[in-house]
C-alpha cells in the first residue's frame, strides 16, 4: 500500500481545493428515540447511521448504537470522541466505507482493558476487506516531500505531511481493528490502522488489527510512538513502514498464518515516488515477538529494504524459512553505518537467520548481536482481556 500522489504547493492548493468541493456534505441518517417516535426509550436505543464530512465536533453516546455506513471524515478542526466498551459496525461493503481523521481534527478512543473500544463488519459472517479501516492524517516530516509541502492519502484523497513533529491527532488506546482492509483497486487498499505523517503528539497505545485484508498497521512518514501493538491474520504485512518513518515501537506481537504476506515489511522511503529529502526510515523497535506456522510453511519474517534504517532490540522470531531478508544497496550501507541493527535477537525454527540481497558485503555479526538473549514481548499480560487471539 505504497501508492501517492505527490502535490507541490500550487497543485495541492488546486486539486485539494476541487476535492473538498466534491466531498459530500454531512449525512446523519439520524433514527434514534429523540427522531423516531417508533423506539422503544432510552433501553432500546435504534441504530444511528453515520457517514460524510463532519465539521463540527462529533461525540458518540454511550447509550446509542452507531453503524458506518460510508466515508467518516472529521475536517480539521474538530474532535471525535469515542467512549469505551463501544463496538462501531461498518457496512460490509468495501472500501469506501471507513473512519479518516484529517489533518488538524483529532480523535479520542480511550477504551480499556474490561472495555476497548471496537471497529468490525456488521456482516453475519465477517470476513477479511469487508470495510476499510482506521486512517489519520498529520502533519509530521515525510521524506517523499520537502518543508511543508504535503503528500495525499491513496484512500480519501487527503493530504498529510509537513514539519510539525510534535503533531497531536488524538488518543487511542485500547482499540481493536476487525475484519479491515477493503480494496478501492488492484493498489489502493485500507489497512486496519494508517498513519500517515502523524507526529508524537498522538497517543497511540493499546491497539489490535485482527483478520484485514492488507496491513494490519502501516505508517506513511511521521513521528508517532505507538506501544503494546497487536497484529493477528493480517493477509498482506502485520506491520510496515515508509516514507522516513522515525517513531519509536515498544511491545508488538505479530501472529502469521503461512498465507499471510511478512510479520514487517519496512521501506526508507516510497519507492513508487523518491526520496525528496534524502533521509531514510529509522524507527526504534523494541521488545517484538513474531510468531509464524514453521519453518516449513512461513517465508519471511522481516523484509528491510529501500534503505531502511532501525534499531532494534529484544526481538524472538519464531517459524519462518528466514528471519530478516535484507534487500537494496542502500539498506546493506545502513548496516555497516550501524544506522540499521539489531542488539538481543532469539531464533527459534528459522533456518536462514539473515539473508543479504543488498550487494553491500557484511557478515551476521555487523547486523546482530545477542544472539539467544531475547524473549519478545510479554503478550499473555499485556493483551490478556481485550485483544483477540
Amino acid at each position: 500500500m505504497k501508492k501517492q500522489i505527490i502535490l507541490g504547493l500550487a497543485l495541492a492548493a488546486t486539486v485539494f481545493s476541487c476535492s473538498t468541493d466534491d466531498t459530500s456534505d454531512i449525512v446523519i441518517n439520524d433514527n434514534s428515540v429523540t427522531n423516531n417516535t417508533s423506539g422503544g426509550g432510552p433501553t432500546d436505543p435504534s441504530t444511528i447511521f453515520l457517514s460524510g464530512t463532519y465539521t463540527e465536533d462529533l461525540t458518540l453516546d454511550a447509550n446509542n448504537t452507531y453503524k458506518l455506513n460510508g466515508s467518516l471524515i472529521m475536517a480539521s478542526g474538530t474532535t471525535l470522541t469515542i467512549p469505551p466498551c463501544m463496538t462501531i459496525k461498518a457496512l460490509s461493503s468495501g472500501a469506501d466505507v471507513y473512519i479518516a481523521i484529517s489533518q488538524g481534527a483529532q480523535i479520542i478512543a480511550n477504551g480499556t482493558a474490561d472495555c476497548p473500544i471496537v471497529f468490525t463488519s456488521d456482516a453475519a459472517s465477517p470476513a477479511a476487506g469487508d470495510w476499510g479501516g482506521l486512517i489519520l492524517l498529520g502533519k509530521a516530516p515525510i521524506n517523499s516531500v520537502t518543508g511543508t509541502n504535503t503528500a495525499t492519502s491513496e484512500i480519501a484523497s487527503l493530504p498529510y505531511g509537513g514539519n510539525v513533529a510534535n503533531d497531536n491527532s488524538g488518543s487511542l488506546s485500547y482499540v481493536r481493528v476487525e475484519y479491515s482492509g477493503g480494496a478501492a483497486d488492484g493498489q489502493s487498499e485500507n489497512n486496519g490502522f494508517s498513519f500517515y505523517g502523524v507526529g508524537n503528539g498522538t497517543s497511540v497505545n493499546y491497539i489490535q488489527a485482527y483478520a484485514g485484508k492488507d496491513d494490519g498497521i502501516e505508517f506513511f512518514g511521521g513521528t508517532v510512538n505507538a506501544s503494546y501493538v497487536s497484529v493477528i491474520n493480517a493477509e498482506d504485512d502485520s506491520v510496515d513502514w515508509t516514507e522516513g518513518f522515525s517513531g519509536t515501537l515498544n511491545n508488538v506481537y505479530i501472529s502469521n498464518r503461512a498465507t499471510d504476506d511478512k510479520a514487517i515489511e519496512a521501506d526508507g522511503y516510497n519507492t513508487d515516488f523518491s526520496n525528496a529529502t534524502g533521509i531514510f526510515s529509522k524507527p526504534t523497535v523494541n521488545n517484538v515477538t513474531i510468531i509464524g506456522e514453521g519453518s516449513a510453511n512461513s517465508s519471511e519474517a522481516v523484509r528491510l529494504r529501500a534503505g531502511t534504517q532501525g534499531l532494534f532490540s529484544n526481538i524472538m522470531i519464531t517459524g519462518y524459512a528466514e528471519g530478516f531478508d535484507l534487500d537494496d544497496a542502500d539498506t546493506g550501507n545502513g548496516v555497516v553505518s550501524d544506522d540499521l541493527q539489531v542488539t538481543g535477537v532469539t531464533f527459534v525454527d528459522v533456518l536462514t537467520k539473515v539473508k543479504n540481497d543488498t550487494t553491500i558485503t557484511f557478515t551476521d555479526a555487523d547486523f546482530f548481536t545477542g544472539e539467544d538473549t531475547a524473549t519478545g514481548t510479554d503478550y499473555t499480560s499485556w493483551g490478556a482481556g481485550w485483544t483477540i487471539n
